[in-house]
């Protein structure tokens, strides 16, 4: 049997840690009101008073609504600050004067909203002395399944070796309730986006692999097809003399 109480333990032990060595005054994250972000956020608060979880909506209709309702019920329960910084007219500027110059493509928006709240927890961080907590894990980053230089860009991750399986184990371990849980995954890129539906394949499935390397044909083919084509995320840059 899991011994989560001492995994928890652990990972308390190790963000502490991280503050330590970096001499910061606090933690920050992305608060999505999602998975990820609420387990991250929880251990976060257990091993530093001084955590902020910035709400970031970005233009989606779900961001104004069930996202950021989620987000705040969340940092309600756990006693975490909780802020928000609307990124919508940021994103509206950007796809305006970046359109002048090219085509955006439907990828290209999708992944402003990331990138624009990486810039904004660490516009925050670094003016608080604070470190940028990760929200990705390990069945987000098999796959790819997150933006470049956006939700993959962090100080340190407390959960990038946790499947989104072993993510919900944890979640129901610490009470956290079950309209997260229940939740679909989401980025909440865009209305009506989900994650499953966006790759082709569930999490279950993703995560069957990851542990037994079993999975149907189907979902195989899908599964290493996004590996293979994301390896360049998982890498740092390519860089001269290396």
């Amino acid at each position: 049997m899991r011994e989560y109480e001492l995994e928890i333990k652990k990972r308390v032990e190790f963000i502490r840690g991280v503050i330590k060595n970096a001499g910061a005054d606090g933690l920050i994250f992305g608060n999505s009101g999602g998975k990820d972000s609420a387990l991250v956020g929880v251990l976060c608060k257990m091993a530093c008073s001084n955590t902020i979880g910035l709400i970031m909506p970005c233009g989606s209709k779900c961001n104004y609504e069930t996202d950021k309702t989620d987000a705040e019920t969340i940092a309600k329960q756990y006693d975490i600050a909780s802020q928000v910084i609307d990124l919508t007219n940021a994103k509206n500027e950007l796809t305006r004067v970046a359109g002048e110059r090219a085509r955006l493509s439907d990828s290209a928006l999708a992944n402003m909203a990331p990138r624009l709240r990486m810039t904004a927890l660490y516009a925050v961080a670094a003016s608080e002395n604070r470190l940028v907590a990760g929200t990705s894990n390990r069945s987000e980053g098999y796959m790819g399944y997150f933006t470049k230089w956006g939700d993959g860009a962090y100080d340190f991750n407390p959960i990038a070796d946790l499947t989104v399986t072993e993510v919900y184990e944890f979640l129901r371990h610490l009470g956290v309730p079950d309209f997260i849980i229940n939740k679909a995954p989401s980025g909440g890129l865009f209305d009506g986006q989900t994650d499953e539906n966006e790759m082709g394949v569930t999490y279950r499935s993703i995560d069957e692999f990851l542990f037994t390397g079993i999975t149907n044909e189907h979902d195989r083919a899908v599964i290493e097809k996004f590996h293979k084509s994301s390896q360049h995320k998982r890498n740092m840059p390519v860089r001269f003399g290396d």
